[in-house]
């Protein structure tokens, strides 16, 4: 008998972690398992071709409100090319509902919640040795109606195998890893507040587990543990031995930051620059709604530690915000993101509320005026507080914000724009309003383009010092860009009697095979610290992997 694991990431670079668990679970039972990954970005008809070629008498999908569609339609083309095979589906969002859900499906047998265990005593019963109707969290049909065997406890976590083994090719990949399951809160918009407690892997085997990721070279770990922080010894633990481990590979947490320690900050501050990344879920900075929706915590908790963590300089911050939350009207959602804004966290991620199945806050949608979408990811649509128009608003705030802020590649043009308005959000808006008025959301625009709808925009809208401008484009686009096809709206550079006068002279000092030399009107290096234009030329010498060095007093009089 062989089962195929199938997993549909949402990108290419993922790892699915829920199939390598359920196969590490039975790696030493006798019957064939293989694992497929795709992605959602593949056609479906390739997938299926895919899946058939392995000829498998199960097909187990892992399943997420990003796939749940692609499934589906995989799941009836499935049974139109051969309808003996049997089609198990797991994952959060089958877990919910899951007897609804199972008639709406065209598959056979629905695994409910942490599905290690489940599906070890499944493959049991299709290998003959136990009864279907004696497995707990299975959901299965008989004549046409869904029998369910009730829920199932949870497991010890020592129990889980880990997934990855040694001949495996991580190799581009993001890595997902799990020290622990559940979550000590109780915020009604996750799924994590539908279990209570919070269950940690020992420590030792923690760390043996990350050597073998610090052993392999992995680019970048993803702990998906919901809150990593809440087990004060746990977190230190963890964090003090991957500081002190050699290694390039990078570690993503989601943390609450509020219940950061003393002695937690003060570890953190030996942390290797971009060894950790932290994403902390603000969600709101307003308190009364935050309450509404189980975050009993202020804003101003969150914020103190989040200053102190980028005063430390060596951690990238990823900052949460959701629209559509219960009691809050685009006004507080305004100030929200302007809180959030003048924190200046590496990364700012604009969300819209999603009522996931199984949530508390789908219960209470009636409650709050909440429509939302009935299909996955069943996005907010509007509330009794925003309307449909204002949620729309904000999505071109949230493109914006992810294009220009999150990139860090526009930072200093940013910086000279941004003050013409009266807060940050209305920069973003009008830059948002400017992109849809001139097309671009609805069509690709080049890498160049980004940078030069800033010189349009000014014209347009801000009618700064153009020349100004100009020179703080061609400076962010020099530190991310190659010189070579330089864009001409970024000017002609230095005139060549001129560029081969700064050449001899430097001549015997640099190789221009691997420099070549910019000038500016404005002191660039004043405004890149000081934020002050100071009109005055410089002049830089430039290396081709994106190093500036200021050249001016030596080139002086030339």
């Amino acid at each position: 008998m062989k089962v195929l694991l199938t997993a549909i990431n949402s990108k290419f670079v993922h790892s699915n972690l829920a199939v390598r668990y359920l196969k590490a679970f039975t790696e030493d039972m006798d019957y064939e398992c293989k694992i497929r990954e795709f992605s959602i970005n593949d056609r479906d008809e390739k997938i299926l071709e895919e899946i058939i070629k392995e000829k498998a008498d199960v097909i187990a999908f892992s399943t997420y409100i990003w796939n749940i569609e692609v499934v589906k339609r995989l799941s009836n083309l499935i049974k139109l090319v051969d309808e003996n095979i049997k089609i198990v589906y797991g994952g959060p969002e089958v877990s919910y509902d899951s007897l609804n859900i199972l008639k709406e499906l065209p598959g056979d047998y629905v695994i409910q919640g942490e599905g290690e265990k489940t599906y070890r005593e499944f493959i049991e019963y299709l290998l003959g040795s136990r009864d279907v109707r004696d497995i707990r969290g299975l959901y299965f049909k008989e004549n046409g109606e869904v029998i369910s065997n009730g829920n199932r406890p949870l497991m010890n976590m020592e129990e889980i195998v880990f997934p990855y083994k040694e001949d495996e090719n991580l190799d581009n990949k993001i890595v997902y890893y799990e020290a622990s399951r559940g979550c000590p809160f109780n915020c009604k918009y996750c799924l994590s507040s539908t279990t209570h407690g919070v269950r940690f892997l020992n420590v030792e085997r923690v760390k043996k587990e990350l050597q073998y990721f610090i052993d392999k070279k992995v680019r970048l770990v993803k702990f998906v543990d919901r809150t990593f922080n809440c087990n004060f010894k746990f977190s230190m633990a963890i964090w003090e031995f991957l500081i002190n481990a050699e290694t390039n590979t990078q570690f993503h947490f989601e943390i609450s930051a509020d219940i950061l320690k003393p002695q937690e900050l003060e570890l953190l501050r030996k942390a290797p620059k971009d060894r950790f990344q932290f994403e902390v879920g603000v969600q709101t900075t307003n308190d009364d709604v935050l309450n509404r929706i189980n975050r009993f915590v202020n804003f101003s908790d969150i914020k103190e530690k989040v200053v102190e963590l980028l005063e430390i300089k060596n951690i990238k911050q990823h900052l949460d915000l959701i629209a559509g939350l219960p009691g809050e009207d685009i006004t507080s959602f305004k100030k929200s993101f302007n809180d959030v804004y003048s924190i200046g966290p590496e990364e700012i991620q604009l969300g819209f509320l999603k009522l996931l199945r199984g949530s508390s806050m789908r219960e209470e949608a009636e409650e709050y005026g909440m429509k939302y979408s009935p299909y996955p990811p069943y996005e907010i649509l509007q509330t009794k507080d925003v309307s449909y128009d204002e949620l729309l608003v904000l999505k071109k705030v949230e493109s914006m914000v992810d294009k220009y802020y999150n990139s860090q590649k526009f930072n200093n043009i940013i910086k000279f724009l941004i003050n013409s308005f009266d807060t940050p959000y209305d920069f973003y808006l009008e830059l948002g309003n400017y992109f849809d008025k001139k097309g671009y959301f609805d069509r690709n625009i080049g890498n160049s383009e980004y940078y030069k709808v800033f010189l349009d925009f000014n014209m347009d809208i801000t009618k700064l010092d153009s020349e100004v401008l100009r020179d703080i484009i061609k400076y962010d686009y020099l530190m991310f860009n190659k010189r070579r096809g330089m864009p001409e709206f970024l000017g002609k550079g230095l005139e060549k009697c001129q560029e081969s006068k700064i050449k001899d002279l430097l001549r015997d000092e640099y190789s221009f095979r691997e420099h070549y030399i910019e000038s500016f009107i404005i002191n660039i290096n004043d405004f890149v610290k000081d934020n002050y234009v100071n009109k005055e030329k410089v002049y830089f010498l430039c290396s081709y992997d994106g190093d500036m060095e200021d050249i001016t007093s030596k080139v002086q009089g030339i």
